[in-house]
């Protein structure tokens, strides 16, 4: 029996319940490689000024990449006409946007930080056999340059080497290229088109939430746990 996953998060001063999607929208759209000197400082930050190790995903500086990217507009357009294809008419340009790293990425869902929004990812790197996994949806999406999803933020993901069965630190050792790029939107859930396109439905459970002081994601109306290597719900710790 599949599990029932229910996002309790924060809608203006109170809580709020709704189902958690497991509908995953993918693409690919076209866009323009970072210019070689743009790539050499997201090497450079990364390498002096982050600790990105094997399945951590962090930011990296927006503005500063911004005034280095003559094609900026170019990849934030592409993923706006996207969006514009599934329905989603002003969601993207209203949202916020943020420039992330990952060198894969453990099992997690980010239900608990962004239960009011639905990601959508725009992944600029090359493709370095590595795949987007969401066990509970059952989608594996190879990430290439140009690679384009809107996901719910309670759904568990992960990001792992192509052809593997979980997450594993040995496939990101230090010798290995296997960091990724990508531009992420925060898109309202509340949004009547975003909550259309991933089939959210709202207030499952308006009595728990009114006992609420915190995001959270629970299973089977349970707290509970995703193990980060495998993907699977545990008992809460």
């Amino acid at each position: 029996m599949k599990d029932l996953l229910t996002s309790y998060y924060w809608s203006g001063d109170a809580i709020r319940s709704r189902s958690v999607s497991d509908v995953v929208l993918w693409g690919t759209v076209d866009v323009p490689e970072p210019p070689a000197r743009l790539t050499a400082d997201w090497e450079r930050e990364i390498a002096t000024r982050m600790v990105l190790e094997p399945g951590d995903v962090e930011a990296l500086p927006l503005a500063r990449a911004r005034t280095r990217w003559p094609d900026y507009k170019r990849c934030v357009q592409a993923a706006s006409d996207w969006t514009r294809t599934l329905g989603l008419l002003e969601a993207l340009a209203a949202s916020d946007v943020a420039l992330m790293a990952c060198r894969g990425a453990k099992y997690h869902h980010d239900g608990a930080q962004y239960g009011g929004a639905a990601f959508c990812n725009l992944f600029l790197s090359e493709d370095k056999g590595l795949d987007v996994h969401f066990p509970v949806a059952g989608h594996c999406i190879p990430l290439v340059r140009g690679t384009v999803l809107i996901f719910d933020t309670g759904q568990p993901h992960a990001v792992i080497r192509r052809g593997g069965s979980g997450f594993d630190a040995a496939d990101f050792a230090p010798d290995k290229d296997c960091t990724q790029l990508f531009l992420t939107w925060e898109l309202p859930i509340e949004d009547a088109d975003v909550g259309r396109v991933l089939q959210v439905a709202f207030d499952t459970d308006p009595s728990t939430a009114s006992q609420l002081d915190e995001e959270q994601v629970r299973v089977n109306g349970a707290r509970a746990s995703l193990c980060p290597d495998s993907g699977r719900w545990r008992a809460a710790d």
